[in-house]
């Protein structure tokens, strides 16, 4: 009777330990971290990394592949050439999650629903791209980014047919909504026009679905919770590692469209007082500060235009008031040079040029473009008027 009860016993608890196999034979579990934007110009738009935990080896590794060495002394000539070098790095847990809690930024995860050859799939594809010849890749802004590679890597791992639910609107955003989107949100209007003035028409593309996702750490959360494979869906649980309800940077200070608009209206009310020989005095310098920063901005916007690997700062039209010759221009404002009130003339004409069409350019300018037009059509119309008044005068004289 005994040997027959450890026998039921033995065979019990061999099929509870095989169910428990079948169930689950690894104790690996694989999430993907969505983190909120910080502060810093480098995470206004959030990030993206990934987390394996093996709980009968004690693994808690998150794997990120947003790495870069700012101590570079060339780091913001490449950066702003699109030479950028980005690398996958793995650290503990508790090491990454110290950043996010000490700039209040919340971290969610969503635990992936992959079977147990896909998660060691996953985590040996992870390991061999953290190997010193593979772990750094060209980083392009818009393309190949950290969130990029974090939902490729899960994609391409796993064994049956992986596809993304549609989750953008009819009509679908450009990469410039896109951005906008996230920068507004916090407040960074200064950001986004420091974005949205050096970055051409290609940002204005409209995206598919799949490049929307691989483009921001928000839009692949979104894609993975509507993502499937087969009939399963890809994302197991999500659950909230840090939450803050401040955790969104928020913007301070005056918006560039007050900003320029103030500027505006002083000029207008200056105006009023031009034949005072004060006021005719701080408008010419101002006219020569003005006109140089423009010039100085065009410069920029074509070296990024022409020097970058990339095309997002191609086909630009904020050039077009941002003319790199205001540059020159300015060092003739004080001579009696008779092709500088052309010149300037011409400048007023194509700022208003690009308000008259403001809304049906291909490319999106920043609305904060639009008092500055308006300021560059005032300001260079006025210096034509007085050049040509002062010719009249020494032609009468």
């Amino acid at each position: 009777m005994k040997l027959i009860t450890i026998a039921c016993l033995f065979v019990f608890c061999s099929f509870t330990a095989l169910a428990q196999e079948n169930k689950d034979p690894c104790t690996l579990k694989i999430s993907l971290l969505t983190c909120a934007p910080g502060s810093d110009l480098y995470s206004l738009f959030g990030h993206t990394a990934i987390r394996i935990q093996d709980t009968l080896r004690g693994i808690d590794i998150i794997y990120n592949y947003g790495t870069f060495d700012d101590t570079d002394p060339l780091f913001y000539v490449h950066f702003t050439r699109g030479i950028m070098s980005y690398s996958l790095s793995a650290e503990t847990f508790e090491n990454f999650m110290v950043e996010y809690q000490n700039e209040h930024r919340s971290v969610v995860a969503q635990v992936l629903n992959l079977n147990c050859a896909e998660k060691k799939k996953l985590y040996e594809a992870l390991r061999i791209n953290t190997l010193e010849e593979n772990r750094i890749y060209p980083y392009h802004f818009h393309t190949d980014n950290c969130t990029t590679r974090a939902g490729r890597i899960i994609e391409t791992q796993t064994n049956d047919s992986f596809h993304y639910q549609n989750i953008l609107p009819v009509p679908g955003p450009s990469f410039r909504d896109m951005i906008h989107e996230y920068l507004y949100r916090q407040n960074q209007y200064w950001p986004a026009f420091g974005i949205d003035m050096l970055m051409g028409a290609n940002l204005d593309v409209k995206t598919t679905n799949v490049e929307a996702i691989h483009f921001l750490p928000d839009y692949l959360f979104r894609g993975l919770d509507s993502a499937r494979s087969r009939t399963r869906p890809m994302v197991m649980v999500k659950e909230t590692l840090l939450h803050f309800s401040d955790s969104q940077s928020t913007g301070k200070g005056l918006t560039p469209f007050i900003v320029f608009l103030s500027i505006l209206f002083i000029n207008i009310l200056l105006f009023f007082f031009r034949n005072k020989q004060a006021v005719g005095g701080i408008l010419q310098i101002f006219d020569i500060i003005f006109f140089s920063l423009l010039g100085l901005i065009g410069i920029l916007m074509a070296y990024v235009w022409l020097g970058r690997v990339d095309d997002v700062c191609r086909n630009n039209i904020n050039i077009l008031w941002a003319l790199p010759s205001h540059i020159v221009a300015v060092f003739f404002l004080r001579t009696k040079v008779a092709w500088v009130k052309y010149y300037f003339l011409l400048t007023a004409a194509l700022a208003a040029l690009l308000a008259i069409g403001f809304v049906w350019w291909p490319q999106k300018l920043n609305g904060a473009v639009l008092p500055l037009l308006g300021l560059i059509l005032f300001r260079g119309f006025q210096i034509f008027l007085n050049r040509k008044d002062a010719e009249k005068s020494i032609i009468q004289g």
